[in-house]
C-alpha cells in the first residue's frame, strides 16, 4: 500500500533571511528581499535589481559550523541542509557523523554557475595553464548533491535534477514517490541556485525578460498590468521528507503532508508556456492526491511576472478550479519577495506554502496595484489573508515546457 509522506525538517537560505521565523516576519510585513545588485557592476545591465543572499548573513552561518567558503550555491545548500537535518533529528552537534542510508535529491538548473564562469574566464585569460585540477569536481553539475552526501554522511543515492525552473519541484516529486512507494524511509531533497555571475546574468539580461524597473521595491509585479518581467534571485531550500509511520516512531515534529504530485511536458516551445501542459500537470497532481478541488484554499503560483506565464498559469487554474468566486482558492505570488530563484524556486516556495498552512495565514501579494484582467483568478491582495482550508497547491513551470505541481496538506496529527 502507498505510504503517507510527511515533512519532518525544513531549512532555507534566501534574500529574506536564513531562518523560517525571519522569513515569515518579512512576508507578513510585506517586505521584499529585492535590492540593487551588488555582486557585479549593475550599471552594465538594463535589469539592475536582484534578490541576493547577504554575505553578512551567510558568512557567520558557515563559520558556526566550521565550514570554509566554497561556491556560493554549495555554501547556501550546506546551511539549508544543516537546518533541515537538525530539525528532523537526523544530526546534532557532534562533528563526527554516523552514516545514514538517506538519499539526497537536489534540483538545480545550472549547478555550479560561479565555478564554471571562473574556469572559463581563467582559460580565456591564461589558456590551458589557467585551469586547475580541482576544476572538474568543482564544476560537476551534481556538486551540490555530492557535497551534501559527503558532509552529512548520507549514503543513499544522490543526484541532481535539472529541469529549468521546475528543477527542485521535480526533486521534491521524486522524493515523494520514493517514500510513498517504499524505496526509502526518508529523503533529503530541495534546491539551490546562484546565478549572479556576469556571464550567466548577461544571458538572462539579453533575453529581455528581466524587469528593467529601476526601483527595486517595485521591480517584481506578478499578475499586475505594470509588470516588466521577472527579477533574478538566489537561495537554497531543503526538506526532509519521511514516511509518516517512521516520523511518528521517532517522535519528530511533523510540518505538513505531501498528498500528491503531478507533472507534464508542453512539448511545444522552449520558452513559451502552454496552457494545455500546465493544466495537465495540475490535473495530474489533483488526481494523484485523491482530493477534490474544493478542498484547496491556496494556490502558490509560479508567478514570474512575465506576460505569457502569468496568463497561461491563470488559464490553467480556471480550467481546473472554475471561474473565480468568493470560495475559490486564493492565488499567491512569492517571487515579488524572493525574486525568481530559478531551479530553487519550487522548494523555497514549497516551504513557504507549508508555513502558510501551518500558521493559517497567506502573505500579501506585493505590487499588485492593477490586476491584469486576463489573470481572472482570486488573487491575494496587498494585505495578508486567513487560510482556513487545509490543502494548498504549489505550481512550478520551466523553460523547455517542464511542469511540476505539488499538493500539500496541513498536518493535524
Amino acid at each position: 500500500m502507498p505510504r503517507r509522506v510527511v515533512i519532518s525538517g525544513l531549512g532555507l537560505v534566501s534574500a529574506l533571511g536564513l531562518d523560517e521565523e525571519t522569513v515569515w516576519a518579512h512576508l507578513m510585513a510585506g517586505q521584499t528581499g529585492i535590492r540593487r545588485i551588488t555582486a557585479f557592476d549593475a550599471n552594465l545591465f538594463r535589469a539592475t535589481s536582484g534578490a541576493e543572499v547577504a554575505e553578512a548573513a551567510l558568512e557567520p552561518a558557515l563559520a558556526a559550523r566550521g565550514w570554509k567558503r566554497e561556491a556560493k550555491v554549495v555554501d547556501m545548500a550546506l546551511v539549508a541542509a544543516d537546518q533541515a537535518l537538525r530539525a528532523a533529528g537526523l544530526i546534532g552537534d557532534d562533528p563526527v557523523r554516523t552514516a545514514q542510508p538517506v538519499p539526497v535529491i537536489i534540483g538545480s538548473a545550472n549547478g555550479p554557475a560561479g565555478a564554471l564562469h571562473e574556469a572559463i574566464s581563467s582559460f580565456v585569460q591564461k589558456g590551458v595553464r589557467g585551469i586547475r585540477p580541482t576544476t572538474v569536481p568543482q564544476c560537476m553539475v551534481n556538486i551540490v548533491a555530492t557535497r551534501l552526501s559527503i558532509e552529512f554522511k548520507l549514503t543513499g543515492i544522490h543526484y541532481n535534477i535539472s529541469a529549468a525552473c521546475t528543477s527542485s519541484a521535480a526533486a521534491l516529486g521524486t522524493a515523494f514517490r520514493m517514500i510513498r512507494d517504499g524505496y526509502a524511509d526518508r529523503v533529503l531533497c530541495g534546491g539551490a541556485e546562484s546565478l549572479f555571475v556576469p556571464s550567466y546574468y548577461s544571458a538572462w539580461n539579453n533575453l529581455g525578460i528581466l524587469s528593467n524597473e529601476p526601483d527595486p521595491l517595485r521591480a517584481a509585479r506578478p499578475f499586475d498590468m505594470g509588470r516588466k518581467g521577472f527579477v533574478m534571485g538566489e537561495g537554497a531550500a531543503m526538506l526532509v521528507m519521511e514516511d509518516e509511520a517512521s516520523a511518528r516512531r521517532r517522535g519528530v515534529r511533523i510540518r505538513g503532508e505531501i498528498c500528491g504530485y503531478g507533472e507534464s511536458s508542453d512539448a511545444e516551445h522552449i520558452v513559451r508556456p502552454q496552457i494545455a501542459g500546465q493544466t495537465q500537470a495540475l490535473r495530474n497532481a489533483m488526481e494523484n492526491s485523491g482530493l477534490a478541488p474544493d478542498t484547496v484554499g491556496l494556490i502558490v503560483s509560479h508567478g514570474t511576472a512575465t506576460l505569457m506565464n502569468d496568463r497561461s498559469e491563470c488559464a490553467a487554474i480556471r480550467t481546473i478550479f472554475g471561474e473565480a468566486t468568493a470560495s475559490s482558492p486564493s492565488v499567491s505570488a512569492l517571487k515579488s519577495y524572493f525574486g525568481h530563484t530559478i531551479g530553487a524556486s519550487g522548494a523555497l516556495e514549497t516551504i513557504v506554502t507549508l508555513l502558510a498552512l501551518e500558521r493559517g495565514r497567506i502573505p500579501p501579494n506585493l505590487n499588485l496595484d492593477q490586476p491584469d484582467p486576463e489573470c481572472a483568478v482570486r488573487l491575494v491582495g496587498n494585505t495578508s489573508e486567513v487560510l482556513e482550508k487545509p490543502v494548498a497547491v504549489k505550481q512550478s513551470f520551466g523553460f523547455g515546457g517542464a511542469n511540476g505541481v505539488m499538493v500539500l496538506r496541513r498536518w493535524e496529527g
